[in-house]
């Protein structure tokens, strides 16, 4: 969990920033984006296919 304590003399734009450092971090923003809508196991199946052709298209592309 991300937390930012205000320190003395410390604007909320300048906390406001380090939190999102934080978060940003700490590999929230995919997850949540992850859990935002169901999946069917198809969807889900149809993504991870699609995400492992992109790989072996940029490990193609690299190795040439």
């Amino acid at each position: 969990m991300a937390q930012v304590i205000l320190g003395e003399n410390e604007n909320i734009e300048s906390a406001l920033r380090r939190f999102k450092r934080k978060v940003s971090g700490a590999g929230i923003f995919p997850d949540m984006r992850k859990n935002r809508h169901f999946e069917t196991p198809l969807e889900k199946r149809k993504r991870k296919a699609i995400a492992r052709r992109k790989q072996r298209r940029r490990n193609f592309q690299a190795n040439r």
